[in-house]
């Protein structure tokens, strides 16, 4: 059959390579597939075979490529050639099926749960995964948990037809033999790895017989940090199939009393708002998501976020005391304290490596932060690369002027040049002990350095332990430094023990589209001292092994916890004494609480499990004890490392310190070991690895498990070895994998680059959408286009004080499209602004950034916010008019606004379209043309003309409409 061209959907190969998957080959009576000759069998098919397929007798190993010239195409042998006769459609190598694809191989999840449950700020989750092997031969059946970075895996078990298979903790050198085999046999050992901003990855997995089940059990635990007045519990729901039963329950109990709560998914759509119930008392909240396959909301794979944000009831207090069997933990975030002034300095690193996107969005965010300093702040700026450049002499005061000169200082940054770190921060210090020996600074005032940079020292003094020796000698313990590392390029280990050694913290900025908004969130974080030398005082009689008892500062929005054990004979009231400095003057708080009656409030066995406050004394007793060991050595580095690690052990956490050894059945890899991950120079190395990897196949198939070393190019690889093609075809290299029967494979060529370029002819100009549609209540023409022709500066696009919503935007006439619209809702003092590029979304200080066209689903007392696949952002509220934003990519692409619900506007709307909403006297078409007709606003007469528009507001592509068109 040389010259007929079949579609084949059915095939037997007697190869060793058995392949699976869809390609299309070339073959012929002997034919050479990538130089190798296969002869195909002409033997008479067997019974039953139809005509129209083929089988292949193959001696040798088969290699195929896909997409391969047109019929007809002349190719030399050893340049894969072929005279294309019969076209096959195949099912592609198993190995491109991603292991935790589980349906794939036909196992089955039957039922995906999680369950958290926060008492007093401590979560305690669990993720239980069932599985069933519906195949009739041995699969391998994954289990994938993403968990915050602040959890520590407490406990993991798999269990097996009715056999345990469970996790054990052990020290993390007594774990090494066992991870050393591991790597040695060439297995990926490690089972967690840092996969984002803020979770960590946890995954293994089982051979499973055929119609067995197997149930993954992941407990985790984690104390609630409280940043910005808010409390987060991330959860991920990751099924990666679809499943028969899904439900999380999350269940709080706050004792001092809820203040707020809010939910967001990123997985939510509308079609599943009823499966999501919130109850919520004054102590007690319960969250529960359980879509109904009757109700078609089980036909979906859910893939994303589960976020809960709260915070509690406060007073100007010493705070809350809270006791749960024979453990306190005292928390103190006092409301109503004044804000101390502050001296900052910033200090820039604008290296060559800061250049492009880096420089830019560091200069925005710095202007932004300017914007922020209080009146009764100092300030200064410090830019440096090979050499230290500063703003001023001295600090100055944040007045208007000097804010605005510093705005246009900092937009003028320019990268270029080496990283003088060392020089850089003891530039820094001088301008403050200058300052302070002038007397330039107001009593009571904090001082803080600030230092943003994106690389490892390369000018001056290179050795980071002589930089963080000279920083911490220069500092003396009078000021507090923050560091903040850009990107993955510098040593986060060396930043962190800088900013430990005094008194500060260190935070890394990821490399995104919402790095600015990383930058500003975190000067909100410490932008507000409002307390310093913070020490906690409890009777010796009553307490015993007490955290981390004194503080240098405490910032607004935050929160300091103090935990501890009640001694046996301890008094029936536990009392305390909480002093610091406010500005200028020192403060004491007193607080008590009554053991017995603490002791029953934690008595509900549905909010709390078994001993939580003694866990959460060993967690953040744990945590400080790490944190402390980055600036401690010697022997006072081992006794701290001693400690932790005892409390790791004794209360099964998985720290840097342990490791998880995770068992199996006989007959498989006989174990693997969970260790926690650590913050490193580069994110592909936050985990333990080796250089092999380890791809898994059901049990049973031809495919074996292999061990991968670095790729080798095939020598002749025809696109670069003159195969006929487009001028401009890209290339497409083809890539052996050792170890694996002699199979090579390449991606797919595009079928467009096999086929000439169509000629481009002349249309007609493509109807364009107007900047906005406005749907007129009451009106009988109902759509009015407007089209926005002059602009200078912010419009004030709407405003309805009754409904306490405010739209302003940007609107570029050159462009014909905005370059952002901000939606102020008042009564939530919430903000939400939108660019090309994504939206963020302030509230009481803190940002969150979404890029378009991710689902989003969020839930607030007094506003629903969601956005779907196309990218319509939708804030809505009962009583309230919607509020809708888009980014349009049909014709006049661009931001677009949506109003709904425009009956509810009040008789107080305006600005430029507000205006419409108030009384429009419509009058008669013209004579000449009754396509064009005059409105009157609010004295003011417009023209208005019949046109053709494209209707932006179900999104892309739109539908034609006739609307009246207004110019302004």
């Amino acid at each position: 059959m040389p010259n007929s061209h079949l579609s084949l959907t059915q095939y037997m190969f007697l190869s060793p390579a058995k392949v699976h998957g869809t390609f299309t080959v070339c073959l012929s009576e002997a034919t050479a597939v990538f130089g190798l000759e296969i002869p195909i069998s002409q033997k008479p098919p067997p019974e039953g075979w139809d005509s129209k397929h083929v089988l292949i007798h193959s001696p040798l190993p088969l290699k195929f490529r896909s997409n391969l010239l047109a019929p007809g195409a002349k190719m030399k042998a050893s340049g894969l050639g072929c005279t294309c006769g019969i076209t096959l459609v195949l099912l592609s190598l198993l190995a491109v099926l991603h292991a935790t694809t589980a349906q794939k191989n036909d196992i089955s999840i039957y039922s995906f749960t999680v369950d958290s449950k926060v008492s007093s700020r401590f979560a305690h989750t669990v993720v239980t995964s069932r599985v069933v092997n519906r195949a009739e031969t041995v699969q391998e059946a994954t289990f994938q948990v993403e968990l915050p970075k602040r959890a520590f895996i407490t406990n993991f078990s798999m269990i097996i037809e009715g056999v345990t298979y469970p996790g054990n903790i052990k020290e993390k050198a007594a774990a090494q033999e066992q991870y050393s085999a591991a790597v040695a046999r060439g297995e990926s050992a490690g089972l967690v790895k840092a996969t984002g901003r803020k979770t960590e990855q946890f995954q293994v997995s089982v051979n499973v017989a055929p119609a067995a089940k197997v149930t993954f059990e992941l407990v985790y635990e984690e104390l609630l940090k409280r940043q910005l007045g808010v409390y987060e519990l991330l959860l991920k729901v990751q099924p990666q199939q679809l499943v028969k039963h899904l439900q999380m329950d999350i269940h709080i109990f706050e004792p001092q009393g809820i203040s707020f709560l809010k939910t967001e998914s990123t997985f939510m759509t509308s079609e599943l708002a009823n499966a999501l119930t919130i109850s919520q008392n004054k102590t007690k909240a319960h969250i529960q998501f359980k879509p109904q396959k009757t109700a078609g909301q089980l036909d979906k794979v859910l893939d994303g976020n589960f976020i809960v944000r709260y915070d509690v009831n406060r007073t100007l207090s010493g705070g809350s005391i809270q006791i749960e069997n024979g453990y306190f933990v005292h928390y103190f975030a006092p409301e109503g304290l004044p804000t101390i002034p502050k001296n900052v300095i910033f200090v820039i690193d604008k290296s060559g490596s800061m250049s492009g996107r880096k420089i830019q969005q560091t200069r925005e965010a710095l202007i932004k932060i300017l914007d922020d300093l209080k009146p009764n702040d100092q300030f200064n700026l410090i830019s440096f690369s090979g050499d230290v450049t500063h703003w001023k002499p001295l600090l100055v005061p944040a007045s208007p002027e000097n804010v605005d000169q510093a705005k246009r200082y900092a937009a003028n940054i320019e990268a270029h040049g080496g990283t003088n770190i060392n020089d850089a921060m003891l530039t820094a210090v001088r301008l403050l002990q200058s300052a302070n020996q002038k007397e330039l600074l107001s009593d009571g005032s904090v001082s803080l350095i600030i230092l943003l940079t994106d690389g490892d020292p390369t000018v001056g003094e290179t050795s980071p332990a002589r930089i963080q020796k000279n920083v911490q000698k220069a500092i003396d313990g009078q000021y507090s430094l923050f560091c903040l590392g850009f990107g993955f390029d510098v040593s986060y280990v060396f930043l962190e023990k800088l900013a430990l050694d005094n008194g500060g913290l260190a935070r890394r900025i990821y490399e995104d589209s919402d790095s600015a908004l990383q930058l500003q969130d975190f000067y909100q974080e410490v932008a507000n001292p409002l307390l310093t030398a913070v020490t906690f005082e409890y009777p010796d009689n009553a307490v015993d092994k007490v955290s981390q008892d004194n503080f240098r500062l405490l910032f607004k929005g935050s929160e300091i916890v103090v935990v501890g054990k009640l001694r046996d004979q301890s008094p029936d009231v536990l009392s305390a004494k909480v002093r610091g400095q406010l500005h200028m003057q020192n403060i004491t708080f007193q607080t008590e609480s009554s053991v017995a009656e603490q002791e029953k409030e934690f008595q509900s066995p549905k909010y709390i499990f078994h001993s939580f406050m003694e866990r959460l004394w060993a967690y953040l007793t744990i945590q400080q004890l790490l944190e402390q060991m980055v600036s401690a050595s010697g022997a006072e580095k081992q006794a701290l490392e001693t400690r932790a690690l005892n409390l790791s052990l004794s209360y099964s956490f998985v720290t840097p310190l342990t490791s998880m050894v995770v068992t199996k059945p006989e007959g498989e890899q006989r174990s693997e070991v969970a260790e926690k991950p650590v913050e490193t120079r580069n994110k592909h190395k936050n985990f333990y690895t080796s250089h092999h990897s380890f791809s898994r196949f059901p049990v049973g198939d031809t495919m074996h498990r292999k061990t991968a070393g670095p790729s080798r190019r095939i020598p002749s690889d025809p696109w670069r070895d003159g195969l006929r093609g487009p001028p401009n075809a890209p290339l497409y290299p083809l890539y052996h994998t050792p170890g694996e029967p002699d199979m090579m494979l390449a991606p797919s060529i595009p079928g467009e680059v096999l086929q000439e370029r169509a000629k481009v002819t002349s249309s007609p100009a493509p109807i364009q959408a107007p900047p906005v549609i406005l749907m007129l209540p009451g009106q009988s023409v109902n759509r009015l286009c407007v089209d926005i022709k002059h602009s200078q500066g912010p419009m004030k696009l709407l405003s309805d004080p009754d409904q306490g919503i405010e739209v302003t935007g940007q609107y570029e006439t050159e462009k014909a499209q905005f370059s952002w619209i901000e939606v102020t809702l008042k009564n939530l003092q919430l903000q939400v602004r939108a660019s090309p590029e994504h939206v963020v979304v302030t509230q009481n200080r803190r940002n969150s950034a979404y890029k378009w066209k991710e689902t989003l689903f969020s839930m607030m007392p007094g506003l629903n916010m969601t956005m779907d696949k196309t990218g319509l952002l939708l804030l809505s509220s009962a009583d309230k008019v919607t509020v809708g934003l888009l980014p349009w990519d049909g014709p006049g692409e661009g931001l677009r606004l949506l109003l709904r619900d425009t009956d509810r506007f009040s008789s107080h709307v305006n600005g430029t379209l507000g205006q419409f909403y108030q009384d429009v006297l419509w009058g008669p078409p013209t004579e000449a043309d009754d396509s064009k007709r005059t409105l009157r606003v609010q004295g003011r007469d417009y023209s208005a003309t019949r046109l053709v528009k494209l209707d932006y507001q179900e999104g892309s592509p739109g539908t034609e409409i006739s609307c009246w068109s207004v110019e302004l």
